[in-house]
């Protein structure tokens, strides 16, 4: 890519997904979120006087750089704090790539990655993630389509969106391929923080080379607070910080004390997220065994579902959704596979079970 090449693409770069989002997801009845839904203020122990408008301005503030690495297992160095996943991830591609390198990314995957690869100038190589294999990785194929010019390796983990687990053995070979290649691997883990039935860890634990990101604003129900993080190598953190100087060179204070109360109180909004995400799967469940209109893997975990409709248009159904039933969904033009569509339980369960019962009625009416 040459740097006039370069340069008119970042000139040019969006997201279409997050316009989407912003812009034209919204319903009463909401079923295109992909987190867990707002955790109120109220239910922290938050005082006013625990709260102060401005800081310390270093890299990291240290009883949040202290808290994070207690939660992820890792010595404070390997932290980088950022704002969100989003910021992390992006923060991350740009230290571990120059333009012009080889990035091997999933497909499908989540827009805004491939957006911000774009932008910093990759050249981007996929590899696939396919419906009829439950959206396993397949570290066979994977193999297939890394070279040696191969900087980098991205996956999502819970896999957005369809919510699929990459369990640790699959997730150490695919550290391996990219080891043989000189590779790295970033997984964007913000999915695995609503992992309840059974305990994981991070995959910057399975290797030197592996980089993981992740945030509270999914699993918790706290996105307001922006908390997200970089698990990566002292030296690769260093640079992070460094790097993100050009970027957001100074948080926001009360986000960050808020960030700390949170931390020190997770097991609140997690029994929360936990208890509505059990109760609206069995919502899902009961709506997905009444169609045969639909085929879908069930993850069993996560906060999402990604169904492909066996007949008829995505695009009418959105459309019919949000002129007649006031009901949203994603449809699956935003992850490269427009006969799917993504359906968010992490809404409030009295809303999400009216939410279904409408996409139920807008899929009758759409095949009547």
């Amino acid at each position: 890519m040459t740097q006039k090449t370069m340069t008119r693409t970042r000139s040019t770069e969006r997201s279409r997904y997050m316009e989407f989002a912003k812009l034209r997801s919204g319903a009463k009845y909401n079923l295109a979120t992909s987190g867990v839904m707002n955790f109120p203020l109220a239910d922290l122990p938050v005082k006013l006087e625990q709260l102060e408008i401005n800081g310390p301005t270093t890299y990291g503030y240290q009883p949040l750089q202290e808290r994070l690495a207690k939660k992820s297992g890792v010595a404070p160095e390997c932290v980088v704090a950022s704002q969100g996943t989003s910021m992390a991830n992006h923060l991350a591609l740009a230290a571990l790539f120059e333009p012009g390198d080889e990035v091997l990314i999933e497909q499908p995957t989540y827009e805004l990655i491939l957006s911000a690869v774009r932008y910093l100038g990759a050249e981007i190589k996929r590899f696939p993630r396919r419906f009829e294999n439950d959206f396993r990785v397949d570290p066979e194929e994977l193999a297939k389509h890394v070279t040696s010019k191969t900087k980098l390796i991205v996956l999502c983990n819970l896999h957005n969106p369809s919510s699929a687990l990459i369990d640790e053995e699959t997730m150490r070979q695919v550290g391996e391929i990219a080891a043989s290649a000189g590779a790295r691997v970033l997984v964007d883990e913000v999915y695995m923080e609503a992992v309840w039935d059974r305990p994981w860890r991070s995959s910057f634990h399975l290797g030197g080379n592996f980089v993981a990101t992740t945030s509270l604003t999914k699993a918790y129900g706290l996105s307001g607070l922006r908390c997200g993080w970089i698990l990566a190598q002292p030296d690769l953190a260093e640079r992070m910080w460094r790097l993100n100087d050009l970027f957001a060179a100074t948080p926001a204070h009360p986000a960050e004390l808020l960030s700390v109360i949170a931390l020190d109180n997770l097991e609140k909004p997690a029994a929360r997220a936990r208890m509505l995400l059990e109760q609206n799967r069995k919502a899902l469940n009961a709506f997905l065994d009444s169609r045969d209109d639909l085929e879908v893997f069930r993850p069993g975990k996560g906060t999402t579902v990604f169904p492909r409709l066996k007949q008829g248009s995505v695009s009418e159904l959105f459309r019919l959704l949000q002129d007649k039933y006031e009901t949203s969904i994603v449809p699956g033009e935003y992850f490269e596979m427009p006969q799917h569509f993504r359906i968010g339980i992490g809404g409030e369960p009295e809303m999400t079970a009216i939410a279904l019962s409408r996409l139920a009625a807008a899929l009758d009416e759409l095949h009547s």
